[in-house]
């Protein structure tokens, strides 16, 4: 839009958001807040003073200059956050779109060598810093696969085909989270879950749960995502005592996603008894387990206490409980690096720059395809950016450059 110079923010961000049609509780809503909040922001009863609220504002209105909500104030410089993009989606949504347009094909599909296939897939997702680009590399030919495997088999192979379809749409959702576009995001999420139902496996309705939660939380949506994992982990714990240690595993995880999105509201006594939960559950399994996909086990129990607490905005509590990690113990490099990512939060939170500057370089170093697309970590290299001494700016603009949040030069 077109806004004269002299419009102050809040008149700003108002029309920029009636011109996309979006109500203030969608827009409050995507930026973790409440429409109370936005009302006041708008109205100029409230100043917006947070830096990483305005980026998310920005974000959410897909505006890639901030001087179109800010005005041309001489100390704003234009910052990268409309939606992300990625050169792999493109070709994964043609596969996607293609299943009802594929005819039946004749023959059988080998299910055991997808499947194995699949798991190595899930495993590089968790070992390479550059997982979403080596990762989608390989997702059109999986989703066609996986489809073909279905429309070509019958009876308990058939079944075992949508297990693994609905791995394959987890997988997906995982490697085009925040690139994606929002109807992406809710197909595949759906389609893993009817996969799921279709073959009647509560491991794999479970873990198709806990991908959809993820879905719904990142789009504003937290107490419906907070309720779909709560059901699922309710469906699930009947089967407990006589099921394999994996669907104890979905079942913590379940508990672990439920104890981030409360903490996400506020509601610390809730988050911290999910946590308890899914404390229990790693307690009870072998101090090595890890899930293939969820990694839930000791470690990710123990990294998301950080996320918790950082989410509850208690630093000193999120930064004592990652002084007693290993970060090493995690095999999961995507998830090493988020919990760093969460460490670099804790100390924005305590206002040391200094400190949270060298933690999210650490966590790039890791990789930098998990800080390049991870909203949260964009946001704290932005803020970085903006608010680091002197002597680091040099650095933080390396930084902030690097994961694409400014403009090169």
């Amino acid at each position: 839009m077109d806004l004269p110079d002299d419009l102050p923010m809040n008149e700003r961000i108002r029309l920029l958001r009636e011109s996309r049609g979006m109500s203030r509780a969608v827009l409050a809503g995507l930026c973790g807040r409440g429409p109370d909040w936005l009302k006041k922001i708008e109205s100029g009863e409230r100043d917006l003073d947070s830096f990483t609220l305005l980026m998310r504002i920005a974000g959410a209105l897909d505006v890639g200059d901030l001087t179109a909500i800010t005005g041309p104030a001489p100390l704003v410089q234009p910052v990268r956050t409309g939606r992300l993009s990625h050169p792999a989606v493109p070709a994964i949504w043609s596969a996607v779109m293609e299943r009802a347009m594929v005819p039946k094909q004749s023959g059988p599909v080998d299910v055991a060598a997808l499947r194995g296939r699949v798991e190595q897939s899930w495993r590089l997702w968790h070992t390479s810093g550059h997982n979403r680009t080596e990762v989608g590399a390989l997702l059109p030919d999986l989703i066609r696969d996986a489809e073909q495997a279905v429309r070509s088999t019958d009876g308990a192979t058939r079944r075992e085909a949508n297990v693994v379809r609905s791995d394959v749409y987890r997988l997906v959702g995982q490697a085009t989270a925040y690139v994606a576009s929002p109807e992406l995001a809710w197909l595949v999420a759906d389609r893993a879950v009817d996969a799921a139902r279709d073959a009647d496996d509560p491991a794999a309705i479970g873990c198709a749960a806990w991908n959809l939660g993820n879905i719904m939380r990142e789009t504003a949506y937290p107490g419906e995502a907070l309720r779909i994992v709560v059901d699922a982990a309710s469906q699930l714990r009947p089967h407990l005592d006589d099921g394999p240690e994996d669907w104890r595993g979905i079942y913590g995880a379940l508990h672990l996603h439920a104890a981030v999105t409360s903490a996400r509201e506020g509601k610390a006594g809730e988050a911290w008894r999910y946590w308890d939960t899914g404390n229990e559950v790693a307690k009870s399994l072998p101090q090595n387990y890890v899930h293939a996909s969820t990694v839930f086990g000791r470690a990710n129990v123990d990294f998301h206490a950080v996320s918790v607490a950082t989410d509850l905005r208690s630093s000193s509590k999120a930064l004592n409980l990652a002084d007693d990690l290993d970060p090493d113990v995690m095999p999961s490099v995507e998830r090493r690096s988020r919990l760093w990512v969460e460490i670099t939060r804790g100390h924005l939170q305590r206002g040391d720059t200094t400190a949270a500057l060298h933690v999210l370089t650490k966590a790039h170093r890791i990789s930098p395809e998990t800080v390049q697309f991870t909203p949260s970590a964009r946001s704290a290299a932005a803020e970085l950016w903006r608010k680091a001494p002197r002597a680091l700016r040099g650095e933080a603009g390396h930084l902030a450059e690097a994961i694409d949040v400014t403009p090169p030069g």
